[in-house]
């Protein structure tokens, strides 16, 4: 489970991230978050692996401290939390292999990963995660020479190599064509289902919001304003959440 008791987050700068956030989002379960640019989506998703530190309240991951951790503390709880990042955040000069191992590297001698070394075991765990996105086919090309959306599939592999109990994916669509936006989140959808692991996603297409979301949450000025499922989630639900009319780049479907 992750649980957000009263969290807020302010910036060095004055902004406010989160404002008194109370959440409970048990195991297994799929979240899509939603709300425009600034609304609160990344430092919710960066807050739960530590990434962004809490300011007030108390945040737990697994029973684990997140809001108190220390250095020490965090590593371990991100060594289970799967990250997926919008620009794909992959080592394009190496192979698609080495950048799924790389999600392995809290389990890893820093010999190892310098030098590429890996063992059989690693290996296999890398050729399984890339069999679940539908990609091995590609496991010793450059990262480089791959499609956006083959990118993104080898850093959903990466995450996956990590035998994470938690998923987070920010914003891990908005750089893909419609129908590689589609695969993607049916990758992930596929992934929490079967796997159980609890899987958090930040979009702005309404309709994969719904389409997707067992649970659907909306974010405005960094508080929670929606929480519900993706059937509840009509257009004067979006409207509220945005605080504006929709329009054409909402939806995926009307940028295709």
């Amino acid at each position: 489970m992750i649980e957000l008791k009263n969290v807020t987050v302010r910036y060095p700068n004055g902004v406010v991230g989160l404002d008194g956030v109370d959440l409970e989002i048990p195991d297994g379960q799929f979240v899509v978050v939603v709300g425009l640019s600034g609304a609160g989506k990344s430092t919710l998703i960066r807050t739960i692996n530590g990434l962004v530190p809490v300011t007030s309240g108390t945040l737990t991951v697994d029973g684990m401290d997140v809001s108190g951790a220390s250095k020490r503390e965090l590593r371990a709880i991100r060594s289970k939390i799967g990250m997926i990042f919008q620009s794909f955040n992959l080592v394009k000069r190496t192979s698609v292999m080495n950048n799924v191992i790389m999600g392995q590297l809290h389990h890893i001698p820093g010999w190892r990963a310098l030098l590429g070394a890996w063992t059989k075991e690693q290996k296999e765990k890398g050729y399984q995660a890339l069999e679940r996105v539908g990609i091995v086919e590609k496991t010793w090309t450059r990262a480089s020479e791959l499609s956006g959306g083959q990118q993104q599939r080898v850093a959903i592999a990466r995450a996956l190599a990590q035998d994470p109990s938690v998923m987070l994916a920010d914003e891990p669509v908005a750089s893909l064509d419609p129908p590689t936006a589609q695969m993607v989140m049916k990758d992930l959808q596929r992934i929490n289902r079967e796997l159980g692991i609890t899987t958090l996603v930040n979009l702005h297409f309404l309709d994969l919001a719904r389409a997707y979301g067992d649970r659907v949450i909306g974010m405005r000025d960094g508080k929670v304003v929606f929480d519900g499922t993706g059937a509840e989630a009509d257009d004067a639900v979006f409207e509220k959440i945005y605080g504006r009319s929709l329009t054409a780049d909402d939806t995926l479907s009307s940028n295709a």
